[in-house]
C-alpha cells in the first residue's frame, strides 16, 4: 500500500518554517486536483503549478 501524496506532503509541511516552499513533483492525474484542494484546506498558497510533459506535473506550495 502506498501512502497518498497528500499525507507525505503534510509531513514536510509540518518540517518547514513558514514561506519556506515544498516543490512536489508526481504523475498521478488524481493528484492534479487533490493536492491544490489541500493546500487550499490548510492556508497553503500554490506558488507554482506548471505539467511539464503528458503525465508528470510540479506543484510548489508555500507554508503560510
Amino acid at each position: 500500500m502506498s501512502i497518498p501524496i497528500n499525507i507525505e506532503a503534510q509531513k514536510k509541511m509540518l518540517e518547514l518554517k513558514h514561506g519556506d516552499e515544498l516543490k512536489i513533483d508526481f504523475d498521478c492525474t488524481q493528484a492534479t486536483e487533490s493536492i491544490p484542494n489541500w493546500a487550499a484546506e490548510n492556508g497553503y498558497p500554490l506558488t507554482n503549478y506548471e505539467q511539464l510533459d503528458d503525465a508528470s506535473w510540479t506543484i510548489t506550495v508555500q507554508k503560510a
